[in-house]
């Protein structure tokens, strides 16, 4: 009896050569040109913040006659220009107050989307009410409206309230103070969701239903599922979105400006650098300082939650 043999299967051309391409790139992006490559655009990157870091602790004086290189020959450093622009007087920047008016604005902002935004992605990927995936796609529309369309519609909501003709539907405001903050977390808010209902929506759409089926057969609840199932799974993709709307919130410039109108007890870090740069171009040394002081706190928050970061990325793209 003659043995038979079984072919091997054959693998499509494209396969092949999608393989193949995908093989090519690889090598060529982990050879000693493409790191040679990347270390050059890594320097010619680093540089300039470089030279402002070293701007920022030099004096004043040495600042405005030589470059910057010119402290490795001559080193001289000093917290002047920190001590000024933290604690100084009024015109010197004073940021200590600012820098507490970015966490008060911030942080709230960033809880706020977090929040509303898990609780609105589970209801619209695991609880059926009629209009869900028109309510999705309104969402999902809304990220395409520029932020500074609304700017004044949501400005004149929070000044004159809602009206129609001579009805007056919602009052004004008329928030100040420190309850002036209000405006500008519910104007991040606002502006944060779209976005982060669109992500985290794409997370917890795409969890197992059986794990939802047997809570159910337990006896679980929406509450009880959200909290102890949905959670604890999304979590670095809530650390992701948490690490966005941070840091576009302590960035922003243009919402707070708006919203807390440039007022001495509210405005962010961002509001008084901006003043800084144009009434005080000249004394510039402090400018430096000013940004390193206001680039801290981002930096440290990036590389604290840095492997949840990259963990809540690889989520979405790695199955099986």
């Amino acid at each position: 009896m003659t043995p038979t043999t079984t072919a091997p299967a054959q693998v499509p051309a494209r396969t092949r050569r999608r393989g193949g391409a995908a093989a090519r790139v690889r090598r060529r992006l982990s050879g000693t040109p493409a790191g040679l490559a990347a270390i050059v655009i890594a320097v010619v990157w680093t540089v300039p913040t470089a030279g402002l870091l070293v701007s920022s602790f030099r004096p004043a004086e040495q600042i405005r006659t030589t470059g910057w290189w010119t402290f490795f020959s001559s080193p001289d450093v000093t917290l002047d220009n920190y001590r000024d622009v933290l604690f100084g007087s009024s015109s010197d920047g004073q940021l200590a107050t600012h820098f507490v008016n970015s966490f008060v604005i911030t942080l709230p902002s960033t809880v706020f989307v977090l929040v509303i935004a898990a609780l609105a992605a589970y209801a619209l990927s695991w609880i059926d009410f009629r209009g869900r995936d028109w309510i999705f796609l309104g969402i999902f529309a809304l990220q395409i409206v520029p932020l500074q369309m609304s700017l004044v519609p949501l400005l004149s909501f929070f000044s004159q309230g809602v009206s129609v003709g001579d009805v007056q539907i919602l009052p004004a405001w008329e928030l100040n103070g420190a309850m002036a903050f209000t405006n500008v977390w519910v104007a991040h808010t606002i502006y944060g969701l779209p976005l982060g209902i669109f992500l985290l929506h794409n997370f917890i759409s795409q969890l197992p239903g059986t794990l939802f089926e047997a809570a159910r057969v337990d006896g679980a609840g929406h509450g009880t599922i959200f909290l102890r199932i949905v959670l604890p799974l999304i979590t670095p993709a809530l650390v992701s979105l948490g690490i966005f709307q941070f840091l576009w919130v302590w960035n922003d410039l243009l919402v707070a400006l708006i919203f807390t109108g440039g007022d001495e007890s509210t405005a962010p870090l961002t509001v008084r650098l901006a003043e800084l740069a144009g009434t005080r171009g000249e004394a510039w040394h402090r400018l430096t300082a000013g940004a390193f002081v206001s680039m801290v706190v981002p930096l440290l928050v990036f590389f604290l939650l840095q492997r949840y970061f990259v963990r809540g990325l690889l989520a979405g793209s790695v199955k099986g």
